[in-house]
């Protein structure tokens, strides 16, 4: 099962918003105060949870208090004058000891900060400041954020980000004060984040600042995709509130559940011969293309992420030849392969079907001949005691190297990788 989470922010997004709705959904307030003191910084703040009301809906609220603690004023180390660098941050992280996920999540965030600050002050991003109060409560805010989601337990993709999807924000209005005056809402880091990331934005009409920094930092460097929630069934929902009322519940809602177009609906069916997984399906016909493009169409779609893509020789109107060309991908690969017929082919619409699919789960074995190594792809159904091998394939390349290596009929080689895997497995 896939853990994935999914923020909502109808009020906008701030990084001890997210604190808050990791701490509702079980994330230990210990555990987090344990983890950021290895930052060193644990005399310079303290982190309370309780829980408020916000219009009526109980959510909670998570504190980052500094400590003003003036016996250090001469040790610059710890003075609050001090301004912190994106280089010492980072060597703060390095040195905490953190779980090795929520470490590349915290220095991303954080560089991906740096980046959208310094683009805006024309500056390079290690020559940024985080002033004094704001350095500490980016630190705690932004690593805790990190510890949370590894605590939860979301899976993490192949680039080793989280499942973490979030939904489109709200612009905000009005003015807010800092550092350089008075400026105006969205700041322009925030404008910055969402333009790096092409961020999906609406105004609802409450002019305060909705987004901070460091909640579109979190966002926009941990989210996979903006927009409406992925294929998910909710297992538990985490709120957390922000600091002012709002003429809505001024809530971050994080749901956290498992991904269903990964898992059938009906694993616990008496059927558990195969797993059913939710595929698109996009197909469109085209009359009018020269017949090189479709190799190259072929190619680009795979690069986008296509399960499988075929073509079907059809009749179309005014007589003419043309082809159905049918692409086949996973739901979150949908709009990347669009994207691709769109640009290679001269469609003007493609159609899309969401369909279920029954898989096999498979896994490749490598076999040794005497001409070389073949990979073998062996399908099969049921659990382990009844595992029942439902097909077992030589890999289509690995037989055609050594055909042309040592001048053997592809045939041959095929027949001696599949034999060979019948001896070493019976």
């Amino acid at each position: 099962m896939n853990k994935i989470a999914y923020l909502q922010c109808p009020t906008g997004i701030s990084g001890d918003m997210c604190l808050g709705a990791l701490v509702s959904l079980g994330v230990p307030v210990e555990y987090l105060i344990e983890k950021l003191n290895g930052l060193g910084i644990e005399k310079e703040y303290q982190l309370r949870a309780e829980f408020v009301q916000r219009n009526g809906q109980q959510a909670t609220k998570v504190h980052v208090d500094l400590v003003h603690d003036h016996h250090h004023h001469h040790d610059h180390e710890h003075s609050h004058h001090h301004t912190r660098h994106l280089p010492e941050i980072e060597q703060m992280i390095l040195k905490a000891g953190l779980p090795p996920r929520a470490e590349a999540w915290s220095l991303a965030v954080f560089r991906q900060l740096a980046v959208a600050e310094g683009a805006v002050h024309g500056i390079s991003p290690e020559k940024v400041h985080f002033h004094e109060v704001g350095a500490i409560d980016a630190i705690v805010d932004i690593v805790g954020t990190c510890l949370g989601l590894d605590w939860l337990g979301i899976e993490s993709n192949e680039e080793g980000l989280p499942l973490l999807y979030c939904s489109a924000f709200p612009t905000g209005g009005g003015t807010v004060w800092a550092a350089h005056g008075q400026m105006a809402v969205p700041v322009p880091a925030v404008l910055k984040l969402w333009e790096m990331r092409s961020c999906p934005v609406y105004s609802n009409g409450i002019d305060r600042e909705l987004v901070t920094p460091t909640g579109a930092a979190i966002a926009t460097t941990l989210a996979r995709d903006f927009g409406s929630p992925p294929a998910i069934a909710i297992k538990q929902i985490g709120l957390g509130a922000g600091t002012i009322n709002l003429a809505i519940p001024n809530i971050l809602r994080l749901w956290l559940g498992e991904s269903t177009s990964l898992q059938s609906n009906f694993s616990d069916s008496e059927d558990t011969s195969s797993n059913l997984e939710t595929i698109s399906v996009l197909e469109t016909q085209i009359d009018d293309l020269n017949p090189q493009a479709i190799g190259y169409v072929f190619e680009a779609l795979f690069a986008a992420g296509a399960l499988d893509v075929f073509t079907q020789a059809i009749g179309m109107k005014k007589s003419r030849p043309g082809i159905l060309l049918t692409v086949i991908c996973h739901p979150e690969n949908l709009l990347s392969c669009e994207a691709v017929l769109f640009r290679e082919t001269t469609t003007l619409g493609i159609r899309r079907t969401t369909q279920q699919r029954a898989i096999l789960q498979r896994e490749i074995q490598q076999v040794e001949t005497e001409y070389g190594k073949v990979r073998v792809k062996i399908a099969w159904k049921g659990q382990s005691p009844e595992k029942v091998i439902a097909n077992v394939q030589p890999e289509y390349e690995d037989c055609a190297d050594l055909a042309r290596k040592h001048n053997i009929p592809w045939r041959e080689i095929q027949r001696l990788a599949l034999q060979r895997w019948y001896l070493v497995n019976n």
